[in-house]
């Protein structure tokens, strides 16, 4: 089980050297053959790319920190206070974290050698998505279903619908990023939500398995894994609700850590790859490149999102906003 953020804030002292996610040593760094990984991404595609560029570099190590968003800020703010970032590479799970990141001078600038072929909104002078998240609505099947996401707020959901918390996973974040600042939706929806009796939970993947089971008959969660539980026969039916399902790139970027990996611009540039992207869409995500394949966007699904960079600037007021509504 995952801990929540707000129980390992006391523990997070310790992490700085001590073995912690997929490696034994993410607390090393600094050599030609190792560097050292902190994401939140999904184990299969982090893996997927990791265990590509070890093999395509022979005899290199990438040391991996991987841990929801919340964790993982807890995780940077333990190295700083003990002397410094130890990360070479940070792969996030949404904009507004490596926004956050960037403004704490983390961050180095970087292009991948491909940038061109990625869309510009989707790069900045300091980090690039590699792949794609979308919020969508996933509906318990023979349920009725939404057209938008202000109709989780009508009477016929009242007490029947979750919601991810923000302060956990970075897709939410990434979603209330967009709610806040979408035209007749703002914080007020998420007060209209509560009223309704919606709950939150953790995680997108606590959602989708509460509408699975049946504990709920909507809720927003992640495209990419929905699609994937269906295929395995799971009731339900995604939705891509008006004004659209919620594109949240997932940016890598380089840290200012000291004597930093030669390795990581090497990693970092092949996960931005064509051949990078082509792998993490093959093992079942959403990337920048078009024409990759992964997972459907049905013909006419609206998609959305917000200017990252413009909302970046008050996303901790808007998270607080969001706490005095829902709790963390």
């Amino acid at each position: 089980m995952i801990v929540p953020v707000s129980r390992i804030i006391l523990a997070t002292s310790l992490l700085a050297g001590l073995t912690a996610g997929c490696s034994s040593k993410a607390s090393s760094g600094g050599s030609a053959k190792s560097m050292t990984l902190y994401t939140c991404a999904s184990e299969n595609i982090e893996q997927a790319v990791v265990k590509a560029f070890q093999a395509k570099h022979s005899g290199t190590k990438v040391n991996v920190f991987r841990a929801p968003t919340g964790q993982l800020n807890a995780r940077v703010a333990a190295d700083l206070r003990s002397g410094g970032i130890q990360a070479d590479v940070i792969w996030g799970c949404d904009p507004l974290t490596m926004y956050n990141y960037d403004k704490q001078k983390l961050l180095r600038a970087w292009s991948p050698p491909n940038a061109a072929e990625i869309p510009s909104a989707y790069r900045t002078a300091d980090f690039t998505a590699v792949d794609l998240l979308y919020m969508v609505i996933v509906v318990r099947k023979g349920a009725p279903k939404p057209a938008a996401w202000a109709d989780l707020t009508n009477a016929e959901y009242k007490g029947k619908v979750a919601v991810p918390s923000p302060s956990f996973a970075a897709s939410a974040l990434g979603m209330l990023g967009y709610l806040s600042s979408a035209d007749g939706y703002g914080t007020g929806y998420y007060q209209d939500l509560k009223k309704n009796g919606a709950v939150q939970v953790q995680a997108p993947a606590d959602v989708l398995t509460g509408v699975e089971r049946g504990t709920y008959t909507a809720g927003a969660t992640l495209a990419n894994a929905a699609y994937a539980d269906q295929k395995k026969g799971s009731p339900i039916t995604v939705v891509w609700p008006q004004p659209g399902g919620i594109a949240i790139p997932a940016p890598i970027g380089l840290t200012t850590r000291k004597h930093a990996s030669p390795l990581a611009a090497q990693f970092a540039a092949y996960a931005a790859s064509r051949a990078g992207q082509l792998l993490m869409a093959g093992k079942g995500t959403y990337v920048p490149i078009g024409g990759l394949g992964g997972p459907p966007i049905p013909p006419g699904s609206p998609t959305a999102g917000p200017d990252w960079a413009a909302l970046s600037t008050h996303s901790k007021s808007t998270l607080a906003d969001y706490v005095a509504i829902f709790g963390s």
